[in-house]
């Protein structure tokens, strides 16, 4: 397939972004705190940030991998900032927060790859906004259990890790990761924990329906019970190029098929990503 430079109506983000950046971004360097819809350039930031929802990005703002997909900055990172965990629990409380998703840059400099941050950062969010549910949303860890297992011990509602796409396309898409160091990730947490297990993935990068399929089935396998779905949408032209603009129709097969072999929750369609409406993704698990 040759990139496709237009995009057709139904990828179209109907929130316009300057507006909301305008009011959200002051509060949120005010704030002294990061989210990786601004840095990964999400298409979905005009509506989120126009309802005053942010994912949190910490451990700073430059990844130690650079995936080809990826608008998020590289290099090599400062050291972690201890008081970070602490701002970042006062913007959700700031923001009224009622489901907090905390994600990071891969820190594969650190001996747990951040894990001790992201349970502190849960910790003190579990303090200042009482009744939260909190969701994370982690690198690999470099396959480390231990790092895992220290997340896992802060209790968050979700404990997502994303795929990101099908294994043939690793080596070209997610340079760095390995695929069965991912699925051991999400079937050691989801053995490990009683809370939901999530991954996601995006189409449109050269992958075929069948490996969709399959990669899902791997998912269900380790014991992932909640996934997501979306577009690969280039960020910049510095990431790889769309090979195909997914239908909506072929979305809807994606979430039959994903329902069909047992994922307790599916969001699948276009402009799907990671933490978008994550909320209302758990809603049907809490009491």
């Amino acid at each position: 397939m040759t990139p496709t430079a237009r995009l057709p109506d139904w990828i179209k983000p109907p929130h316009p972004k300057r507006p909301a950046l305008g009011r959200m971004t002051p509060v949120l360097r005010a704030l002294g705190v990061h989210t990786v819809c601004e840095q990964a350039r999400c298409p979905n930031v005009g509506e989120c940030f126009g309802r005053g929802v942010a994912t949190f990005l910490i451990l700073g703002e430059c990844c130690t991998r650079n995936c080809a997909f990826c608008a998020v900055a590289h290099g090599r990172p400062a050291p972690p900032d201890p008081e970070e965990p602490a701002r970042v629990a006062a913007a959700a409380a700031h923001l009224g927060s009622r489901h907090v998703v905390i994600t990071s840059v891969t820190r594969d400099d650190l001996a747990d790859g951040g894990a001790s941050y992201f349970a502190a950062t849960v910790s003190q969010v579990r303090n200042r906004v009482p009744g939260a549910a909190v969701e994370v949303l982690v690198p690999d860890f470099a396959g480390n259990p231990q790092a895992v297992a220290a997340v896992l011990a802060a209790a968050p509602e979700v404990f997502g890790h994303n795929v990101e796409t099908v294994p043939r396309l690793y080596p070209r898409v997610r340079q760095g990761a390995d695929y069965q160091r991912s699925l051991a990730v999400l079937r050691w947490a989801a053995a490990h924990r009683g809370g939901a297990t999530k991954s996601g993935l995006m189409v449109g990068l050269g992958e075929k329906l069948s490996e969709v399929w399959e990669t899902l089935s791997d998912l269900r396998a380790a014991g992932v019970d909640m996934v997501t779905v979306g577009q690969y949408l280039q960020p910049s032209p510095a990431q790889l190029p769309v090979t195909r603009y997914v239908p909506p129709a072929t979305f809807r097969r994606i979430a039959s098929r994903a329902l069909a072999l047992g994922f307790r929750e599916v969001s699948a369609a276009p402009l799907v990503r990671s933490s978008y409406h994550a909320g209302e993704m758990l809603e049907p698990r809490l009491p």
